[in-house]
């Protein structure tokens, strides 16, 4: 099949996007992060709201869009060594090395752990018992952060694989024909319906906590959505009335997310129960038509071979991995200097986007050990690494960590 550029360009833009959303938390007002600038911006509040609503749920989709691109044929079992290769190998590199600085950061400006890094290490390495809210994940003494995506994304792709007979079985190749060949209102409104159910009985009981374990909210949206992109990806019927509706489905969504500012606007703490539901209702809604826009308008004007987007996907993973870091690191430095709102901006921008280039460029895609480190193939003519012995290289490591923080704790 030929290759999809459009789903290539919109995975770069989505988590360019995702980098802008996290240098927006250090300056949103009343939005708790890892560290705060200064200079808080409550008209920051809105956009960040905008994105914040879907912006997670497009990521999961274009994963699943893409494990159906990546699953061949009888290669299931390659398929799932492959996925933990270049998920877990760079989650487990990530916690020890990219994420630390994170804790650590969080730690000094909450005043609980004491400045030093190396000595925060040698503690962090421990895994000893933090004291409470000494950073995001203090319970368990080491933090994935922002790398949780890749965690939840393996699981999801066990959760796909053991779904595979189910969803090729007559009934389930009925299903998911019927989902992908949705037309007119029926495509903008009903795959809503499973993530609006999933906010009325689930989000109360179980917030969002980044807890894989028990984040039943979490993992019911997001992989509902990955399912979702699975079964779309190969459907021409689907892109083409996603191309035909793009206009309608973003006037949609702008409109549907104006209401549904204007409903929880300045809200008390206690409502009736039909508001709570009206709020939940308009987001739900919103969310997947935004979707369907983001999805018909790329594939409207990005299905092309721009000369720019292999080496841009290439990057895409080396800089997820080291872009919050960056950010929390270099926000610490500016910080305390006060240079003001606009200038200070300016320097963890281009001082994030610097630092990930520079690292990729020059240091992560040019070593071969550390490229699958950062979930990059290696150099070179592809060779035929065993099935099993690539799942080891992911799996081990990984299974390493989690045996070693639970015998502390």
């Amino acid at each position: 099949m030929e290759r999809r550029h459009d789903i290539d360009a919109l995975r770069v833009i989505a988590f360019a996007f995702l980098i802008l959303y996290h240098i927006g938390m250090l300056y949103v007002h009343e939005w708790g992060w890892h560290i705060k600038s200064a200079y808080l911006s409550e008209a920051l509040q809105l956009p960040m709201l905008f994105m914040n609503r879907w912006r997670m749920d497009l990521i999961f989709l274009i994963s699943g869009i893409a494990a159906a691109f990546l699953l061949k044929p009888g290669q299931t079992g390659r398929f799932l060594a492959l996925r933990s290769w270049r998920l877990l190998l760079p989650l487990t590199f990530g916690i020890l090395v990219v994420v630390p600085v994170q804790p650590y950061v969080q730690g000094v400006t909450n005043g609980v752990v004491e400045p030093g890094f190396f000595a925060f290490l040698a503690e962090y390495y421990s895994a000893r018992r933090w004291p409470e809210n000494a950073f995001d994940g203090w319970q368990h003494g080491y933090t994935w952060n922002h790398l949780w995506y890749l965690a939840y994304l393996w699981m999801y792709t066990l959760g796909l694989a053991v779904l595979l007979p189910l969803l090729r079985s007559r009934w389930g190749q009925r299903l998911a024909e019927g989902f992908a060949g949705l037309r007119g209102a029926a495509l903008l409104l009903l795959p809503a319906l499973p993530l609006l159910f999933y906010t009325v009985t689930l989000q109360e009981r179980f917030p969002e906590n980044g807890d894989f374990i028990h984040d039943w909210y979490r993992n019911a949206v997001y992989f509902t959505v990955f399912l979702y992109g699975f079964v779309i990806a190969r459907s021409n019927a689907f892109w083409s009335e996603a191309l035909r509706l793009r206009r309608i489905a973003l006037v949609l969504a702008l409109v549907l997310f104006g209401v549904y500012s204007f409903v929880r606007h300045g809200i008390p703490d206690e409502i009736p129960y039909w508001h709570e539901l009206l709020i939940v209702t308009l987001r739900n809604f919103y969310v997947w038509a935004m979707l369907l826009a983001i999805l018909g308008w790329a594939h409207a004007l990005l299905n092309r071979p721009f000369a720019w987007l292999p080496r841009a996907n290439e990057a895409v993973y080396p800089w997820y991995m080291l872009h919050q870091s960056l950010i929390v690191l270099i926000a610490y430095w500016l910080v305390p200097l006060k240079l003001g709102g606009v200038f200070e901006c300016l320097l963890v921008t281009l001082g994030t986007v610097a630092g990930c280039h520079l690292l990729h460029e020059y240091l992560i895609r040019r070593v071969s050990w550390l490229r699958p480190l950062f979930g990059l193939k290696p150099r070179g003519p592809a060779r035929e690494v065993p099935t099993l012995r690539m799942a080891a290289y992911g799996v081990v490591p990984f299974a390493a960590l989690v045996i070693f923080i639970i015998s502390q704790t």
